[in-house]
């Protein structure tokens, strides 16, 4: 039995996919907890695991922030989430993480790459650690072409590394990209969907971690079973910022043979009285709903675009920020989907766009293929197996692969 230690930041997209593979871990017998911000992260952990509180919760710094951020694009949503972020995170977190790394030992640390704190408490003990891409989009290189800001994160890095995880002249900080473990990364994609990627160390192709959530049952009626059915979703922090797009969506589609299943807060959607086929709701269970889906109208959250694959839908894709245009263009190159305009799409164009990818099959095809290569890939399973490979190796292979 190894003990296996999680390390994720306080955001939903990325703790989910532990939850399924630290499922499998639990499973298999071995030892598995979590460590995290209380409140957040805590109430996740699957029946079995541990948890382990780290520093304390940004709270409402992190989530004014947010809504300040909501406008921010390109380079400035980029500083924004590194300075107010992820390094304010690895600080809260890096005043805890080596005492629960000490009291716990874990044989692995699987680290999230915005909790960058973990891949430091796990060289300054010793510990081989994995890194776990939730998103695909580091794993392309996506900075390959703006050379100026690649080296301002990496000397994030540097510096936060220097600040709370090394001592001077120990040899330790710097050295590493603390995004990509020597050891192994966990890509929760596969390559049909990615591209080609570009890391430092060896990458296991996982495929999508979907594990069983907590969601209310499907609505009665929620599904016509008489035209196509669509999701519009921008996801649980992008919504309240979408008021405009939900209008157009409405627009271009108030008219067509489909039915419209948007999810929105009320005080964000209008859908006039004359609109039959748009509904709104503030929540649905996206798992269960998908297989009777036709299309998926979305941000290009990689959460919410693998588990559309999986289920073999094609998607319309408006990127906002972060890593949704690198998602959006994977999905476009793919031939899964198309990728539009967030915030200048209208809705003729919309119309059009919905139409064609409705119509021509290729894009079910597509999405079909894909989802193949995420069932061979193991998902949640595949994942565990990986981790497990990890925990069984001798301590001279980890050194031979840089884990002091």
């Amino acid at each position: 039995m190894a003990r296996i230690l999680f390390v994720v930041p306080p955001l939903t997209g990325h703790i989910n996919p532990t939850i399924g593979v630290g499922a499998a871990l639990i499973e298999r017998g071995h030892d598995v907890a979590w460590a995290g911000l209380p409140g957040v992260v805590d109430r996740a952990v699957p029946v079995g695991g541990g948890f382990h509180p780290v520093g304390t919760s940004p709270g409402a710094e992190w989530y004014q922030g947010r809504e300040r951020r909501g406008h921010a694009r390109g380079a400035a949503a980029l500083k924004f989430l590194w300075e107010e972020f992820i390094v304010p995170v690895a600080r809260y977190m890096s005043e805890d993480l080596p005492d629960v790394i000490e009291r716990f030992r874990p044989d692995v640390v699987v680290v999230d790459q915005q909790a960058p704190a973990g891949a430091i408490a796990a060289r300054r003990a010793g510990v081989p650690w994995v890194t776990s891409a939730t998103t695909s989009a580091e794993l392309v290189d996506p900075l390959r072409d703006l050379p100026r800001v690649d080296e301002w994160v990496r000397t994030q890095l540097r510096q936060l590394e220097q600040e709370v995880g090394s001592d001077p002249g120990d040899g330790v900080a710097g050295d590493v990209d603390l995004r990509f473990s020597e050891v192994l990364t966990l890509a929760f994609t596969t390559e049909a969907l990615s591209g080609p990627v570009n890391v430092p160390g060896p990458v296991a192709f996982v495929g999508p971690s979907i594990a069983d959530r907590s969601e209310d049952p499907l609505e009665d009626g929620l599904v016509d079973p008489r035209r196509p059915n669509l999701l519009v979703s921008l996801g649980t922090v992008n919504a309240e910022m979408g008021g405009r797009f939900f209008a157009e969506v409405i627009d271009a589609l108030a008219d067509e043979a489909v039915h419209v299943i948007m999810v929105a807060p009320d005080v964000v959607v209008t859908v006039p009285d004359t609109v039959t086929n748009v509904v709104v709701r503030e929540h649905v269970p996206q798992l269960e709903l998908l297989p009777h889906l036709d299309l998926v109208i979305c941000h290009g959250g990689h959460n919410t675009v693998c588990e559309t694959l999986a289920a073999g839908v094609p998607l319309v894709v408006a990127p906002i920020r972060d890593d949704q245009p690198f998602i959006a263009e994977q999905v476009a190159r793919s031939g899964a989907g198309v990728r539009v305009k967030f915030g200048r799409i209208r809705s003729a164009e919309l119309r059009d766009v919905v139409r064609r990818v409705l119509t021509d099959d290729s894009y079910r095809r597509a999405a079909a293929a894909i989802s193949v290569t995420f069932e061979a890939a193991g998902g949640a399973r595949g994942a565990a197996a990986a981790i497990e490979a990890v925990a069984e190796r001798r301590p001279d292979e980890h050194a031979a692969e840089g884990t002091p």
